[in-house]
C-alpha cells in the first residue's frame, strides 16, 4: 500500500499540480496587492474616494444606521456596495490575470521553434505526380 501510495504522490501530474497550486496562491497574493495597493488607490483618486463598501438598503423600518456594519446589526439589509465592489474587484483581477497570461503565452509562442520547411519531393516523387495529374485529365 505504501508503494501504491508513493507511485500515485510521485507521478509527474500530482507534482505538477502541486507546483501550480502552491504557485497559483503566491501569484493570488500578487494580483491581490496590485488591486488593493495599487489600482484601487488610483481609482479612488479619480473618483474622488467614492466608497461603494458602505452602501446598502434597508429592509425593514427598524433600519437607520449610516454605516453597513451597524445597519447589518440592526435588522436585514441589501449590501448593495459591498456587492458592487467585489465584482469591480473581480473584474480587475481578472482583466490583470487575462494580460499576464496573454504575455506569457506571446513569449511561448517566440520561444517555440518554427516549424521545419518540408522537404522539396524527390524526382520520384514529381515524376510520380506528373504521371498522376496526368492521369486525372484525361
Amino acid at each position: 500500500m505504501l508503494e501504491e501510495f508513493k507511485k500515485f504522490a510521485l507521478k509527474g501530474n500530482v507534482v505538477d499540480l502541486a507546483v501550480g497550486v502552491i504557485i497559483g496562491a503566491a501569484f493570488g497574493s500578487i494580483v491581490s496587492s496590485l488591486v488593493g495597493d495599487i489600482i484601487m488607490p488610483v481609482i479612488g483618486a479619480i473618483t474622488g474616494g467614492l466608497d461603494f463598501s458602505n452602501y446598502y438598503t434597508g429592509l425593514s423600518k427598524a433600519v437607520t444606521a449610516s454605516n453597513l456594519a451597524d445597519a447589518k446589526k440592526q435588522g436585514a439589509v441589501l449590501a448593495w456596495g459591498s456587492f458592487l465592489t467585489i465584482t469591480l474587484n473581480f473584474i480587475i483581477v481578472a482583466s490583470v490575470l487575462f494580460v499576464v497570461i496573454r504575455l506569457i503565452n506571446k513569449l511561448k509562442r517566440h520561444d517555440e521553434e518554427k516549424p521545419a520547411e518540408t522537404p522539396k519531393p524527390t524526382k520520384d516523387q514529381e515524376l510520380l505526380t506528373e504521371i498522376r495529374d496526368l492521369l486525372k485529365s484525361r
